[in-house]
């Protein structure tokens, strides 16, 4: 039937492309060649050919003529044929009272050439300035693996060299808080702020003073609580699906033959219990952070006053003239400004340590198409050697100047002490003002902290939340392949039950036994020979044997149903895998029977082929007596 509708359609399609599509596809390219023609007809006359003008106008006639008479009904072209005309009884006329040109024939025009219709322009690569190759970053798995460990290996260089020069800036600053410098040095009046106090004082105002501190520590533990509550929710998730494993695992035993869901789930509640980890490692880092606020609250609350309420806060002390032309000061000044040379030399560094970039996929790749293998170890230390070697000196020989200054400072400031004026004024007033230069660095680094710590909750979260949306996944899939498998286990327990009932069915019952048979009247043998029919002869040859002639003697019980004929094939078992024809409906063998006095029933030949039921030979007497 398929065949049949395809080769209709192809024939319908056939049908309509000759009949309806080529004769209009025909008529318009003899259109097309005729305007064709009448277009360069035109460019002949501008360029004084006026023989192949005619030529070309006439050839355009009968192209015209031809899609007419063969296409009218698919196109009308009489427009066109009219404008053709024009154009070659105007050429003619000319041609014959003015210019005499030859009039070529049709096969010796140039053929019409192709117009130019756009300039081919280059395609240029890239297309757009934004253009960026998708495979450009491409590169082999160990190409990978080795830019990976190479950039941790950056990460930890840097790291190492940031990490300690902000150590160095940390002591310096603990050291000059520690000796009142340089607010010693500017309170030698002993009555007013020092300028170092006031400029303290503004940066801590500006940058949002003891409000903006409070409301970051304010919002520590809610973004902890939020990245806890992610995975406590994630381990939920795990925990219930490998409860509800262990479960179906109990109940199936050997058929639940899946991967158990706690070996599988090792990698992500190890991953997990890593973050778990990080979380109770912020939650002391924020403990620490929130002490050091206690332990400075009060000072920084200081600072943020105005400057007259912070000069009155600050206790007054008897003024120090004889200090104010002293060596001691001047050199311990001088020194201080070399520290601050040194802090700023620092500051640079560390913008310049942090733009080091390279890449090293060229190298690795070199590497492995020489070598086959790739030493990363080797080819990264020697990179980071070459890219962070003069760095690292230069940090090195920078720690090693602050170091000599502080030891420099400490011994100046010794002396400096020992010829200030000593008194309980003095060293309550000395003892605020270490105390404010120590609350605004312990600002700076709180709202540093404090800051890292907001971004880090958040940072998290996003990870968190991949971590969780991996645990939704493979909790997904794990639940509907136990559905799957709930499933195929149902369909093979009825399977089983179906089985087991049809096998069931199917095996053989014992069948009744059929009823007693009723033993045969007793005969005389005068009667049985008086009653007993005359045979006919079996011809020879013939396989059936002579019907029997009805009884004419008076109507008695004779014995079985069945006659007694010289011949009858007697019983021979029917093969196993064929026997509908059996006796009864109880399915047993038919044994001859043979009552006390009468003669058994005999057999057929055994050389002959043994009948499955006894037939009937046409057209002979009854096979059954009549009633």
């Amino acid at each position: 039937c398929v065949s049949v509708l395809v080769c209709g359609c192809l024939w319908c399609w056939f049908y309509f492309y000759f009949q309806e599509v080529l004769p209009v596809l025909a008529a318009k390219h003899c259109m097309m060649q005729a305007t064709a023609e009448l277009r360069q007809s035109a460019l002949a006359n501008q360029k004084k050919k006026f023989g192949e003008e005619i030529a070309r106008l006439q050839h355009a006639t009968e192209l015209v003529k031809t899609a007419a008479s063969r296409y009218d009904e698919y196109v009308n072209v009489k427009d066109l044929s009219d404008k053709i005309n024009r154009a070659l009884t105007a050429a003619k006329k000319d041609n014959d009272f003015i210019y005499h040109d030859r009039v070529p024939e049709v096969k010796d025009l140039e053929p019409i050439g192709k117009a130019s219709l756009v300039k081919a322009t280059a395609v240029q690569t890239p297309l757009s300035q934004k253009f960026s190759d998708l495979f450009e970053k491409m590169v082999p798995m160990a190409v990978q693996q080795s830019v990976s460990a190479a950039n941790s290996r950056k990460a930890d260089t840097v790291n190492r060299l940031i990490g300690s020069m902000r150590e160095a800036t940390n002591l310096c600053n603990g050291v000059l808080a520690s000796l009142n410098l340089p607010a010693a040095l500017e309170d030698l009046s002993g009555e007013a702020v020092p300028q170092s106090i006031l400029e303290k004082s503004r940066a801590v105002v500006q940058q949002g003073g003891l409000q903006s501190i409070e409301q970051l520590i304010k919002d520590l533990p809610e973004l902890l609580q939020r990245n806890r509550e992610i995975l406590d929710e994630s381990f939920k998730m795990l925990d219930d699906e490998e409860a509800t494993d262990n479960e179906l695992r109990a109940k199936f035993n050997q058929r639940w033959n899946r991967t158990p869901s706690g070996d599988l789930y090792k990698p992500l509640r190890a991953e997990g219990n890593n973050f778990r980890n990080v979380l109770d490692k912020a939650v002391q880092a924020d403990q620490v952070v929130k002490e050091r606020y206690t332990a400075h609250c009060e000072m920084i609350a200081l600072l943020c006053k105005p400057e007259n309420e912070l000069s009155a806060a600050i206790p007054s002390a008897n003024p120090a003239k004889t200090l104010q032309g002293s060596e001691v000061v001047n050199v311990l000044r001088a020194q201080l400004a070399q520290l601050d040379e040194v802090k700023r030399e620092r500051e640079v560094l560390e913008g310049e340590v942090k733009s080091v970039t390279f890449d090293m996929t060229t190298k690795f790749l070199t590497a492995l198409a020489q070598d086959g293998a790739i030493n990363e170890e080797a080819l990264t230390a020697s990179e980071l050697e070459t890219r962070y070697g003069s760095h690292t000196q230069r940090v090195q020989q920078n720690l090693r100047r602050q170091e000599e200054l502080l030891s420099q400072i400490q011994v100046s400031h010794q002396e400096f002490s020992a010829l200030k004026q000593s008194n309980s004024e003095a060293n309550n007033r000395e003892e605020v003002l270490k105390k404010l230069a120590s609350a605004h660095d312990s600002y700076i680094e709180i709202s540093s902290n404090t800051k890292e710590g907001t971004k880090f909750y958040n940072d998290l979260t996003e990870i968190l939340l991949k971590f969780q949306n991996k645990c939704s996944d493979i909790v997904f899939a794990r639940k509907t392949e136990r559905d799957e498998l709930l499933k195929y286990s149902l369909t093979v327990g009825n399977s089983l039950i179906f089985l087991f009932l049809f096998q069931t069915q199917q095996q053989p019952q014992a069948k009744p036994q059929p009823p007693a048979r009723p033993p045969p009247p007793n005969i005389t043998p005068q009667a049985a020979s008086t009653s007993a029919p005359v045979s006919t002869p079996v011809p020879p040859g013939s396989t059936n044997p002579p019907p029997v002639a009805p009884p004419t003697g008076p109507s008695q019980a004779q014995g079985p149903p069945y006659p007694t004929y010289q011949g009858y094939p007697g019983y021979y078992q029917m093969p196993v895998t064929y026997n509908p024809y059996a006796y009864g409906q109880f399915n047993m063998p038919y044994m001859p029977y043979q009552a006390q006095g009468q003669a058994g029933y005999p057999g057929g030949p055994p050389a002959q082929q043994p009948y499955p039921y006894p037939q009937q030979p046409p057209q002979q007497q009854p096979y059954y007596p009549q009633q």
